[in-house]
C-alpha cells in the first residue's frame, strides 16, 4: 500500500495538524480562526499554520486564561 502525499501549496495558508496538511485558507486570519476553533475542541492536537509565501510554520496555542 502506498501512502499518498499532499503537496505544499504555492499560495495561501494551510492548517497542519499533527504533522499532516489539512484545510487550505486564502487568508491568515481565516486560517488562524480555524486553528483556534480546532484547538478549543481538541487541545491535545498539535496545530500549526503553514504560510506558502514565506514557507514558514507557526504554532497555534490557546490563550492562557
Amino acid at each position: 500500500m502506498v501512502a499518498s502525499t499532499r503537496r505544499l501549496p504555492v499560495s495561501g495558508y494551510v492548517l497542519e495538524i499533527d504533522g499532516q496538511l489539512k484545510t487550505e485558507f486564502a487568508t491568515r486570519d481565516g486560517a488562524f480562526a480555524g486553528a483556534q476553533e480546532l484547538k478549543k475542541r481538541r487541545p491535545m492536537l498539535q496545530v500549526r499554520i503553514y504560510d506558502a509565501r514565506t514557507k514558514a510554520r507557526e504554532e497555534v496555542r490557546l490563550p492562557v486564561a
